[in-house]
């Protein structure tokens, strides 16, 4: 579907698209982050609104750039920091209190770039792997992730270590419904594909070149029938009859890279 009519298949609705709220937190508390790559992104992202940051020397010095004048840094030794984070964390010398990202909503990016897929996950928890597909929606250009607000992780320190720095450029989209969320997307013009190990098609063979979604769905139980009922297609990654499935995280990886490969 050309872009216009895209344009005007989400036009006539009262406010924003009903899923479309959130940005992978719960609450209005502050966020507490750290390791080099995710503070380090934090800092450089102006919309974040940053409190303090923790620090050794040490890792002031290996951050890209200069702090602003005037920021505030409390210096602490290693043991200090590990007492401000979880329990054996990579903190690498800094912890950064900020607020939480500001919410994004699913209309902000159905009307995007149609080459840039959008990665709907279906309870996904484990925040190290929506992290991780975080880093892998960054890496091969997806527009965002969409998650239910209930059954997803909050945005906080071990979801964004794992995204190395993507939790401040991929849009994280939390909804109420992903039901009607893949309902509007489609209203929006785009194809979804569900990822099931038990399809039977590849997923190469169903990808359009228009606008795309990837739904993927937890560890173990997989997509719930009702999100798998809302995909236009199911299929699996032609993997090796020796394994039965891959994580998550490793499966949308390798799905965003066969969708930025496309022809």
């Amino acid at each position: 579907m050309p872009k216009e009519e895209r344009k005007r298949a989400l036009r006539g609705r009262a406010g924003r698209m009903k899923g479309g709220r959130g940005s992978g937190r719960a609450g209005t508390g502050q966020v507490r982050l750290w390791g080099r790559h995710a503070v380090e992104a934090a800092l450089k992202n102006p919309e974040r609104q940053h409190r303090k940051l923790w620090a050794t020397r040490e890792g002031i010095d290996s951050l890209d750039g200069e702090l602003p004048e005037g920021f505030p840094v409390e210096y602490a030794d290693v043991a200090d920091l590990g007492r401000l984070v979880a329990k054996d964390a990579p903190h690498q010398g800094l912890v950064l209190e900020c607020a939480p990202l500001e919410d994004r909503f699913l209309d902000e990016v159905a009307l995007g770039e149609a080459d840039r897929p959008i990665v709907v996950l279906d309870q996904v928890t484990d925040p190290h792997n929506v992290g991780a597909i975080l880093r892998s929606a960054a890496a091969f250009g997806a527009a965002a992730i969409v998650t239910q607000d209930r059954h997803a992780p909050p945005e906080g320190g071990v979801l964004a270590k794992s995204a190395s720095g993507a939790l401040e450029t991929v849009p994280w989209i939390r909804v109420v419904n992903l039901a009607r969320a893949l309902d509007e997307l489609a209203e929006a013009g785009y194809w979804r594909i569900g990822l099931a190990g038990e399809a039977q098609a590849v997923l190469a063979e169903v990808m359009p070149t228009g606008p795309l979604v990837i739904v993927l769905g937890a560890e173990g139980e997989g997509m719930r029938p009702n999100i798998a009922g809302h995909c236009d297609v199911l299929a699996k990654l032609p993997i090796s009859s020796a394994i039965e499935s891959l994580n998550v995280s490793n499966a949308a990886a390798i799905a965003l890279y066969a969708v930025a490969t496309r022809s």
